[in-house]
Parts: C-alpha cells; structure tokens; sequence
C-alpha cells in the first residue's frame, strides 16, 4: 500500500503521490483516445456464467456523456448495464436493438460514426 497522507502535503493520491488537490489522475482517465470513427457493437458471454452481455466499444464521448448515454441505452432496451473503461455493457442480447438506436441517433449522423457489428 502506497502513501496516503503526509505532513508537508496533507492528503496524498495513492496512484500518482501527489497532493489531493494537484492530482491529474481523474483528468487523466477521462481522456480517451477517440479511436478510428468506428463504433463497434458486439455480443460477449465469457466470464458471465454463459450470460449474454452486449458491449458497444469506440463512442467517441467523455465519460458523463457516456454515462447518459447508458442511460438511455438501458431503457431503451429494457434492461440493467453499466459503463466500464469507456464501454457500454448491456445485460442481455440486444445487438440489433441497439444497432438501430444509434443509427437513428442525431449524434451519430453528425458526428459521421460508422456502426459495426462486430464478431460472430
């Protein structure tokens, strides 16, 4: 375990060992690569108890832009998720479904994203 509080700092980041209040690591994570333009849709069951979960990987967003975005996903779809390292992760099989949501998307035809549905 790093270093959390010093004297002559007060309150330390464990990550990056400075002060709390210079810490860039939140600012840090939040920039993202943007990626090649392409958004890609794609069903996973590993790890999951042979569960299906639909991941859509390379939007282009910050992470509170994604965060309402999952939002919206998840409702649009009727089910739970979550945003993990810059991922959208749906429970359940609903590749289609979302292929179509983003399409009609005003972001997506602005932003010119390119969807791919993306292995088997």
């Amino acid at each position: 375990m790093g270093l959390v509080y010093s004297t002559d700092k007060g309150r330390v980041c464990p990550s990056c060992g400075q002060a709390q209040a210079d810490c860039r690591c939140k600012a840090l994570a939040a920039l993202r690569p943007l990626g090649d333009g392409v958004v890609r849709v794609s069903r996973e069951t590993g790890g999951r108890k042979g569960k299906a979960v639909t991941l859509i990987k390379g939007l282009p967003m910050d992470d509170a832009a994604l965060q309402a975005l999952a939002k919206q996903l998840k409702a649009a779809c009727g089910s739970g998720g979550t945003v993990k390292d810059g991922v959208v992760e749906i429970q359940g099989e609903h590749i289609e479904k979302v292929m179509t949501w983003l399409a009609a998307r005003p972001e997506c035809k602005a932003q010119g994203w390119k969807l791919k549905r993306a292995g088997g």
